[in-house]
């Protein structure tokens, strides 16, 4: 069990938000959800969730994942990319040491399963 908050903001405990998305137990329901379990892989430096929720026709063949020390998330903007929609764009500021990355991000839902697709 995992008492720590979960690094991706949603306010929820680890154990009960992002933990089993990385452990491959569960599958986000939205494309938010996905965006915020990729944002925590970064921060455990879990790159296989995130070669595993990448689109197969964007990602590259393997993924890399630096030391960056990764300090918050603020998500921005969510449009669409609920439960029983098929893309989403997700909108958010990560911020790590040193600095901050924002990005637009589209999501795509194929069999029931949302992938990353690219930066928009």
């Amino acid at each position: 069990m995992h008492p720590d908050p979960c690094p991706c903001g949603s306010g929820r405990l680890l154990d009960a938000c992002c933990r089993p998305l990385l452990a491959a137990e569960s599958q986000a329901v939205t494309a938010e959800e996905l965006m915020r379990s990729r944002y925590t892989a970064h921060v455990y430096g879990n790159a296989e969730h995130l070669w595993r929720t990448w689109d197969g026709r964007t990602r590259p063949a393997e993924v890399h994942l630096d030391d960056t020390r990764w300090l918050g998330l603020e998500v921005r903007e969510v449009v669409d990319g609920g439960s029983q929609d098929v893309t989403g764009v997700v909108d958010f500021v990560a911020r790590y040491e040193g600095g901050q990355l924002a990005e637009r991000s589209e999501f795509s839902r194929r069999g029931g399963r949302w992938f990353y697709t690219k930066e928009i």
